[in-house]
Parts: structure tokens; C-alpha cells; sequence
């Protein structure tokens, strides 16, 4: 029985990376939280949605494996996502060189080594919710996020889980009114420097054929737009390794104590971080997926205003 037309895919392949890919881990820095419509992770199997040069996409990608992973697309941009699934799943992640040293790292590459730094090459879809994560915390972002992304996205393609929709264009993310972004909880400082960056869109998805300390030069040279926002972008869109938040308070804390015992200030997590460039964000991930977890006591951070630091 053949499947009816909506449902087949409009795009298929079959990836043997020649280096082990582990999908869930390698694209969760990509997912804002639990309910991101543009995002879902279940049973193995990742869901997203994008809004490619050649259309509008939605994908699943599920894995036999470490090195058999499958990708079905549907929408007018399917093939271009194809052609782009080494890229998206760190096919240009060289971890040749890097040394884990510590040995909190050691294990934790041990236990995941298909952990890769993924690449989207899509800086629009990167720089619209790192810009929603200045100066608030994670959940509200998150929330704002879903918000505008559930009320201003169009329906995904082909046969997505329900509530997923396509990340809104530049234009739409331009065009949406002041009183709508308060009631998504944005400031106008933050709608303000989406706004003023989304002018030229198609100037920002060429810094993915920049090298990354250009693409991030430039980000950076973008009002209210700085160096943790900017590191924020490389990490997804540019598959930059390297790429460090400086400026967020809670990642030199957790870095602190799981290679050294105490909490860090920005200066003193550079400063320890730096025998591993370039691929203190591989540390980062590293970190991040070993289990470990900083104590939990004193006051709660306070809100970071990430765009000067």
C-alpha cells in the first residue's frame, strides 16, 4: 500500500559518515526548549523545519547506529536539505588535534563519540533567538520564542508532529507590530536590534561563506549585537568550534566547577579555556553532555545584558 502523496517525501538519502554521528546530541543545541515549534526530538528521531534559499522544508532525521542516518524532506526546499545533511551534522567538525587533558573530559568524549558541532548555515534562524535571549532569562526567551514563532510561522510541510511550524522570514520577524512584541515579552531594545540587523537578510546568510572570525567581526559590528550573541550564532550557524559565550553568567559558573572545583568569573573561564582553542566550544559540549551538574545554592543569577560583553 503506497503512502498518499502528502506523506512522501519529496527528498531522501542515506549518510555513512565516515566518523560516528550521534543526531540527538549533535543537533540539541539547535532546539530552544521543549516546546520549540521549529524543533522536536522524540524516540531517536529529530524534526525540524527551515526556510532554505530554494523553499521552505520540514525534515526528519532518525539513525541505525552511529554511522547510518536517514533524512526524509518535504517542501520545496527538500533537496537543498539533502545535499546539506553532512553539514548540518558536522561533517566539517575536525576534532583532529584536540586533546581532552581533563579527566571529566576524557570520559565524557569517550561516551559520546559521535558528538559533533553541527553547522546550519543559516545566520537568520541562529541570530533570531540568540537576540531574544539578551538580557532575560532562558525561559522567557524560550517562551517569547514559542510565541512568535506559533503566531507569525507558517504551517511546516509534509507530514510534521503537530504544533510545528516554519521559522518566520526576515520580513516577517520585521513587519511584526511593537504591542505584539511586548506581548511576547520583548523589550523594544531586543525587537529594536532584530529589526535594525533583519534589514539586510540576504547580507547576513553570507557570512556563512565567511571565515568565522569575519562572520563574527562582522555580527559584531551590527547595533546591539556582541560578542555572546555573536558566539551564540558561529556555534550553530557556522559550526564554529571554537566559539566561547563569554558573558554568560551560568557557563563560566558550570565551567568553573566541573574542571576546576569553584565558580569562574568571564576573565578566569578564558584564561582556562584557552589551552584548548580552538575548540573550547567542543569543551563546552563536552561538558554539557558529561552528567555533571554545579551545586545548587546561593542567590540566583541575575539577568545578563549580553549585547556589551
Amino acid at each position: 500500500m503506497t503512502a498518499p502523496a502528502a506523506l512522501r517525501p519529496d527528498a531522501v538519502t542515506v549518510w555513512r559518515p565516515a566518523a560516528p554521528v550521534d543526531v540527538a546530541r549533535t543537533l540539541a543545541p539547535l532546539r530552544r526548549g521543549g516546546t520549540d515549534p521549529t524543533h522536536r526530538s522524540c524516540g531517536g528521531v529529530v524534526w525540524r523545519t527551515t526556510l532554505l534559499p530554494s523553499g521552505a522544508a520540514t525534515y526528519r532525521i532518525s539513525q541505525r547506529g552511529l554511522r547510518e542516518i536517514s533524512v526524509a524532506a518535504w517542501g520545496p526546499g527538500a533537496a537543498e536539505i539533502v545535499a546539506g545533511l553532512p553539514d548540518l551534522l558536522g561533517a566539517r567538525d575536525d576534532a583532529d588535534g584536540f586533546d581532552a587533558r581533563h579527566p571529566l573530559l576524557v570520559r565524557s568524549a569517550a561516551l559520546h563519540p559521535g558528538l559533533r558541532v553541527p553547522r546550519t548555515g543559516r545566520v537568520v534562524e541562529a541570530l533570531v533567538p540568540a537576540v531574544l535571549e539578551q538580557k532575560v532569562t532562558g525561559r522567557e526567551a524560550r517562551a517569547s520564542f514559542h510565541r512568535l514563532v506559533l503566531q507569525y510561522g507558517a504551517p511546516a510541510p509534509g507530514p510534521a508532529p503537530e504544533g510545528m511550524r516554519l521559522p518566520p522570514s526576515a520580513a516577517t520577524w520585521r513587519r511584526i507590530p511593537s504591542w505584539e512584541w511586548h506581548r511576547a515579552g520583548v523589550g523594544p531594545q531586543r525587537a529594536r536590534t532584530l529589526c535594525c540587523a533583519l534589514q539586510d537578510a540576504e547580507g547576513l546568510e553570507r557570512l556563512a561563506f565567511l571565515s568565522h572570525a569575519e562572520a563574527v567581526r562582522r555580527l559584531c559590528a551590527l547595533p546591539g549585537i556582541g560578542p555572546w550573541t555573536a558566539a551564540e550564532v558561529a556555534q550553530r550557524a557556522l559550526g564554529d568550534t571554537d566559539a566561547l559565550s563569554v558573558g554568560d553568567y551560568h557557563l563560566s559558573q558550570f565551567v568553573g566547577w566541573a574542571l576546576v572545583g569553584r565558580p569562574l568569573g568571564d576573565e578566569a573561564m578564558v584564561a582556562l579555556l584557552e589551552p584548548w582553542r580552538p575548540h573550547r566550544y567542543r569543551v563546552v559540549r563536552l561538558l554539557e553532555c558529561s552528567g555533571f551538574a554545579s551545586p545548587r545554592f546561593g542567590p540566583r543569577a541575575t539577568i545578563q545584558d549580553h549585547r556589551h560583553h
